[in-house]
């Protein structure tokens, strides 16, 4: 009777075993409940699948620990994401030795410390040994474990953003310690100093045309005040973020707000401003000199390209000019009972693209996917909804809304309720995995788990009483772009922040001002149909030519208004 009852409370688990599944998403309403039932931990049936390569348990309020027998029950484990739970203040027991592990993320949980015992799992041998990715992001941590690189030496990205972290143990970059560490995220913590040790990441100096790596790191919004000369000894580093600290050198400060990273990294070479001249005097005026009339010479050979390049350059500058310029600029406001679910919103609207001709369509869809997956993070960080602007009325309500109580008409489908879209979507994606023999989905069937546990939806409302957007998950047909559209209103959601909002519109409408730049320098035959747009889409629309790009008011509630991201914008 015990073993009907386990069967019962997991079918999911009885599935796997009878299919032979080497991959396994637990999420949905129904979790939590099984989880609390289970003492706040996974049910010990789950260890006995020993084929899973891949597991997920996400957004269960519940889960406080995932329960003995993990590491012993699951060796060929390669992805581990038990995002978004309660895991916390440590992990008891402690996950590793898992031989196999790729990818572990425990973004989302509450873990405050992974001291040795409750931690990733022992540095001898090593738990982790084949890690690669390791998601922190989220959490409450105020340390690191100094053995991070002994139990994973073959990491390759490390993701602490959101965290209290106040430093970084010094074993994190000493020589050799993780040397093929390319990616390190650690905004918003509480970070007061950077070694200079950081140049011993040697991975970040490399690129590996193994694996082709983009060197990134982003210490964006904590307590820096310097940022170490050593730095510049990484001239292979594509990414570097510093915005949202306080820097004594104040040029600098404002470099790593507007300048590219290979900018940021001579101003360190050369020594900068005050305190790093010394070092810059070291390596001596004179190779400076030298270097800088070899620079010249070979401008002078290439005939003048640096000039085309730089008009090229000025053909995608943005003019901003305050929303007081604007005469009617469109208003959205905010309710306050959208701040529990989805409480950051960024609006702007584009005039002047340029989507008729050739692959321009499908060229700026793809643009929009590409956003999804890196910077807003496969829609778990920020999620983009671009709409047709001629087909907006407005002011425009952000609020949220019970499942039941929410309509739309979603692109390529018939008015539904939210509750019934998201159960459609949920056995779309049963099936999918039924016929793929697989435990992953694709297209909006990947974002689902983004409304677990959610009493409201969010929606954005036209004046008409039309749903003409719900994020995280689609738009409405009503607001598609189509090719003919050349004037767009774009938004920007989040759960977790508005400067993620402000940072993903600016990227959206810089790939905008390139795309079209490119659709009027190549004329194109051929080009996306209105019903393949819809396909590629799923959750976005587009734009067209001059470009122009437009301040959009917010108004919160009965809390309080600001202006977010408005302009004009003179791309051609």
């Amino acid at each position: 009777m015990a073993v009907a009852a386990v069967s019962e409370a997991w079918p999911e688990l009885e599935l796997a075993e009878r299919e032979r599944r080497r991959e396994l998403l637990l999420t949905g309403p129904g979790l939590d409940e099984r989880v609390r039932a289970a003492g706040g931990r996974l049910p010990p049936r789950l260890f006995t699948l020993s084929l899973l390569h891949y597991l997920e348990v996400s957004g269960c309020g519940s889960l406080r620990e995932p329960g003995p027998g993990l590491a012993q029950g699951l060796p060929q484990l390669h992805s581990l994401v038990l995002r978004r739970n309660a895991l916390g203040p440590g992990l008891s027991p402690e996950l590793g030795p898992l031989p196999a592990l790729r990818v572990l993320d425990l973004s989302g949980n509450a873990l405050e410390a992974l001291p040795p015992g409750q931690g990733l799992g022992p540095a001898e041998p090593p738990a982790l040994p084949q890690l690669q990715s390791l998601n922190l992001s989220g959490n409450r941590l105020r340390e690191l474990p100094a053995d991070l690189p002994r139990c994973a030496p073959r990491l390759q990205t490390l993701n602490l953003t959101g965290n209290c972290l106040d430093a970084f143990p010094a074993t994190l970059f000493q020589p050799g310690a993780l040397p093929l560490l390319s990616e390190l995220a650690a905004a918003d913590n509480c970070l007061r100093e950077l070694s200079p040790d950081i140049a011993n990441l040697a991975s970040l100096k490399l690129l590996s045309e193994a694996t082709r790596l983009t060197q990134t790191l982003d210490l964006s919004n904590n307590q820096l005040s310097e940022i170490p000369a050593a730095l510049a000894d990484c001239p292979k580093l594509k990414e570097i973020h510093f915005k949202g600290n306080k820097l004594r050198d104040k040029r600098l400060e404002k470099m790593v707000h507007g300048c590219q990273t290979k900018s940021i990294l001579e101003y360190l070479r050369v020594g900068g401003r005050g305190g790093g001249k010394g070092r810059a005097k070291a390596e001596g005026t004179e190779k400076e000199e030298s270097r800088k009339k070899k620079r010249e010479k070979k401008q002078k050979r290439e005939g003048g390209e640096g000039e085309e390049e730089l008009e090229a350059a000025r053909r995608l500058l943005l003019r901003v000019l305050h929303v007081s310029e604007n005469p009617a600029p469109l208003v959205v406001n905010v309710h306050p009972e959208v701040r529990d679910v989805r409480p950051f919103i960024v609006g702007a609207i584009v005039r002047g693209m340029y989507l008729e001709p050739g692959n321009a369509l499908k060229r700026f869809l793809t643009a929009q996917t590409k956003l999804h997956e890196d910077l807003c993070e496969k829609r778990t960080a920020a999620t983009i909804a671009t709409h047709d602007l001629k087909a907006i009325r407005g002011p425009l309500l952000y609020g949220a809304r019970p499942p039941q109580d929410l309509k739309i008409v979603p692109l390529g489908r018939r008015e539904i309720k939210a509750k019934d879209l998201v159960r459609q979507l949920q056995l779309e994606a049963e099936e999918q995995r039924k016929q793929k023999k697989r435990q992953n989905v694709s297209g909006l069937h990947r974002y689902l788990h983004l409304l677990d546990g959610k009493d409201n939806y969010p929606c954005l409302v036209d004046a008409d009483g039309d749903v003409i957007s719900f994020p995280p998950i689609t738009n409405s047909d009503k607001t598609k772009i189509k090719k003919t559209t050349t004037d767009l209103f774009l938004e920007v959601t989040s759960a977790t922040s508005l400067q993620m909002c402000k940072d993903i519109m600016d990227a959206l409408i810089l790939k905008m001002a390139e795309i079209n730049k490119y659709t009027l320098d190549n004329k194109e035959e051929g080009s996306l149909s209105d019903t393949e747009a819809d396909t590629v889409s799923g959750q976005f629309l587009d734009p067209k030519t001059n470009e122009s790009a437009e301040k959009v008011r917010l108004k919160q509630g009965a809390v309080k208004s600001y202006w977010v991201f408005r302009g004009r914008q003179s791309l051609t």
